[in-house]
């Protein structure tokens, strides 16, 4: 055995993906390549009525159809109410669906699930199916929901498992509050200046390019399994079950390598169809989104109706800030009632240093729209491009330099923040990101406008944003770490890499701990017959909750690995030390290897040499950026083009540097999608027209000319290692910073996503 640490691949070190070899080579790595050949294929019948009660419902004549094995519709499926968000139990979101439902609440809904041997048999099938509809008055607009006469979920046994939450089936309210701290009317009343304004953002999709499936068979034990490409393995268990009405320990979910979900896979859009289809018939089925389904039947961000009112005085001192958000969730209420609570509760708090007094409230409706759920950002996303966007009018009627205004505002490290559940910043270096993204961008050159020789006017705008790390006192990650033959690790997970290379992350920081290269830890994916339990990749958790889990797992197995070494060198466990390669004697006269350790404990009997750790946190550490965009907007035609964005991070201490870049750089892109490109649309009769990449416009890299990202590292004290998360918090700056380059641009402040030619040339100027 040789000394000495050997500390290779560790935190702060930009390793490479440990899946990127298998996916650069084309291995057999996601749900539909690893599905048996013989699954029976899945397809749903929609409806084409925003709401409908399904009458009549004649399957006889496609049931006579060649390779149909199975033809569900709501009579032939249990009728227990559950919820498809993929949250910690008890949910916030009300349990309101079923499989199959007579009572159809928009356009898409399911009507009947067809299982056949060929897609080509299923969709035949299909078209043979009669169903007589009672067509129902329908409310498509959030704002004419609350207390409308029209119920969407008039059910007796619709129930919301919070009581507190504000629910109420009988008002088409998901979700209803207000935090507040001070006296908001009082501190308004004496600011110099208020700005008062209204903002909207739409149902933004996703657009992750593996769309939505998943496989079902039953295991030689009658037990179901399920391939899924989901976030939430271990919710989805428990979804499954409560809809299938069958024990959860009859379910076994395996998550493989995903085709990226950004939130939409939080949400079970899906598994429950050949779920019960393998449950009816015993035979294994298989269901694959098109991307119009995974466009019209999915889980896409809640759109918002932000009211701000931003008081100061006239030096630029922020005293009181209330903001109002309508949300809708669509027909069923998924993530509704949390989506909704980071709009204030991730937007308000950068400006707690000379604030007096602020009030959040909120509405969360139902409409006979598309359902919503999660998506990246969840809720901030909407908050921030409102707050923000005010606090760029409030530095145009002030006369100041945002950035100036800000820096008098944004909360310090250190300080207390009543509206971010009265935590503190205890890692916040905000103000360096927002003096490093200016350097980059030359702000001091460039603000706020210039014309080019060509007439196309180049212009600057800018942005604060936060997030969090984990649900603070809910969510929980744990890591099973266990020393196997020839001195390697293995550790087995339940958390989700979606691409996002999590697993990765979380070996470098036991190769850390355990100080070994890493590619001696080898990472097991999710199978919840074997993993740990963790509440999923979401809410930015991974890094920070299920990290802390690798550091503490760690930290028990490195003592048994010395327990066992001690007693192979005959010496008391505190005369042993624990090395990257071994365990030896304190005064250096003897050592083992951890090869012999595990070669020792498998021949001899001795105690099993695993750790398993869970960890959650009280806390949930925010990490900050400050995006600046620069645009080039032709007058003539209204076109705007980014031409630089100049992003700077704190996420604590950066694990792997090259990831956080791409995290960022991927995060910056869907955020100017939204600014600039992504236009939901749905026609009168609540269909959405939306529904392809023909029609849903993404950014390609083309479109961004130039993207550049930094890092102004804090340490969080409660973090592994003094890290915080970054999933979330990068897609916020991109749309209130280029909405306010316009601005600077051309004089219109467009406060409706996205901002396109038509808006600013038809757009009025402000006075």
């Amino acid at each position: 055995m040789s000394g000495g640490n050997r500390v290779r691949g560790g935190v702060g070190v930009p390793v490479p993906k440990k899946d990127a070899p298998a996916l650069l080579t084309g291995k057999p790595v996601y749900v539909e390549d690893i599905a048996p050949r013989d699954c029976l294929c899945v397809k749903l019948m929609h409806s084409p009525h925003a709401h409908a009660v399904i009458e009549e419902i004649d399957v006889s004549r496609a049931q006579k159809m060649p390779g149909v094995a199975c033809i569900l519709t709501h009579q032939d499926v249990p009728g227990t109410r559950f919820t498809q968000a993929g949250q910690t139990y008890p949910e916030f979101s009300p349990y309101d669906r079923l499989i199959l439902d007579r009572h159809l609440r928009c356009v898409g809904d399911p009507v009947a699930i067809v299982a056949a041997q060929t897609e080509r048999q299923a969709l035949a099938a299909m078209r043979l199916i009669r169903v007589r509809y009672r067509v129902l008055p329908a409310i498509l607009d959030a704002a004419q929901a609350m207390d409308n006469e029209t119920l969407i979920h008039p059910e007796a046994d619709w129930r919301a498992l919070v009581p507190d939450c504000g629910a109420d089936n009988r008002r088409n309210l998901v979700a209803a509050g207000e935090d507040a701290h001070g006296d908001v009317e009082a501190e308004l009343a004496a600011c110099d200046v208020v700005i008062d304004r209204t903002y909207e953002t739409g149902a933004n999709q996703q657009c992750m390019m593996e769309t939505f499936r998943a496989f079902t068979r039953m295991d030689a034990y009658g037990r179901l399994e399920v391939v899924s490409s989901t976030q939430v393995p271990f919710h989805v268990r428990r979804i499954l079950a409560t809809a299938l009405e069958i024990p959860k320990s009859r379910v076994r979910i395996v998550k493989p390598r995903i085709g990226g979900g950004f939130g939409a896979k939080q949400t079970a859009v899906c598994e429950q169809y050949p779920a019960i289809v393998t449950l009816k018939t015993g035979l294994p089925a298989k269901i694959v989104y098109t991307r119009g389904e995974s466009m019209t039947l999915s889980s896409p961000r809640h759109a918002m109706r932000m009211h701000v009112r931003l008081g100061a005085m006239r030096d630029g001192t922020i005293r009181a800030i209330d903001l109002h958000t309508l949300s809708n969730t669509g027909a069923y209420g998924e993530h509704g009632p949390t989506t909704v609570g980071l709009s204030g509760h991730k937007s308000i708090p950068l400006y707690t240093h000379n604030m007096k007094a602020f009030r959040f409230s909120w509405h969360t409706v139902y409409t006979n729209t598309m359902s919503a759920g999660a998506y990246r950002g969840y809720g901030a996303t909407q908050g921030l491009f409102a707050v923000e966007s005010a606090v760029n009018e409030l530095a145009h009627a002030l006369d100041m330099d945002p950035a100036r205004l800000r820096e008098r505002n944004i909360v310090r490290e250190g300080e207390v923040m009543p509206a971010y559940y009265g935590e503190t910043a205890a890692s916040c270096t905000v103000d360096r990101c927002m003096a490093r993204a200016r350097e980059m961008i030359g702000w001091e050159e460039k603000y706020p406008a210039r014309t080019l020789p060509n007439g196309h006017v180049r212009a600057v705008g800018m942005a604060l944003a936060m997030q969090g790390s984990g649900i603070s006192n809910v969510d929980t990650g744990a890591v099973l770490i266990r020393l196997g033959d020839g001195g390697v690790y293995n550790m087995s997970i339940g958390a989700t890499d979606m691409g996002t290379g999590c697993d990765t992350i979380l070996a470098q920081m036991a190769a850390q701990s355990l100080e070994c290269p890493v590619d001696n830890i080898t990472v097991h994916g999710v199978d919840t017959d074997t993993s740990p339990y963790d509440c999923g990749s979401y809410a930015s958790s991974t890094t920070y909750v299920t990290g802390m889990a690798v550091v503490k797992t760690c930290e028990q197995l490195r003592e048994k690995i010395v327990r066992v070494g001690a007693k192979l060198l005959g010496c008391a466990p505190e005369d042993a030390l624990f090395e990257g390669d071994g365990v030896r004697r304190a005064d250096g006269s003897a050592g083992v290897s951890l090869a012999e350790i595990a070669n020792a404990h498998m021949m001899a009997g001795t105690e099993d040499i695993s750790a398993c750790v869970s960890s959650g946190s009280p806390v949930s550490p925010p990490p900050f950026m400050c995006g600046c965009a620069e645009i080039d907007l032709d007058p003539q035609t209204g076109e705007v083009k980014l031409v630089d964005y100049a992003a700077v991070v704190d996420c604590g201490t950066v694990i792997n540097p090259n990831l956080a870049m791409r995290q960022t750089e991927g995060g910056l892109m869907q955020g100017i999608g939204m600014a600039l490109y992504e236009r939901p649309q749905m026609d009168h009769l609540g269909r959405t027209v939306s529904n392809s990449f023909l029609q849903y416009k993404i950014p390609t890299r083309v479109d961004a000319q130039r993207i550049r990202v930094e890092f102004a590292p804090s340490y969080e004290p409660t973090g592994p290692f003094g890290a915080k998360s970054i999933g979330e918090c990068v897609i916020n700056t991109p749309a209130p910073a280029i909405a306010d380059a316009v601005y600077n641009a051309c004089g219109v402040r467009v406060r409706s996503l996205p901002i396109t030619p038509e808006k600013l040339l038809l757009g009025e100027r402000e006075a």
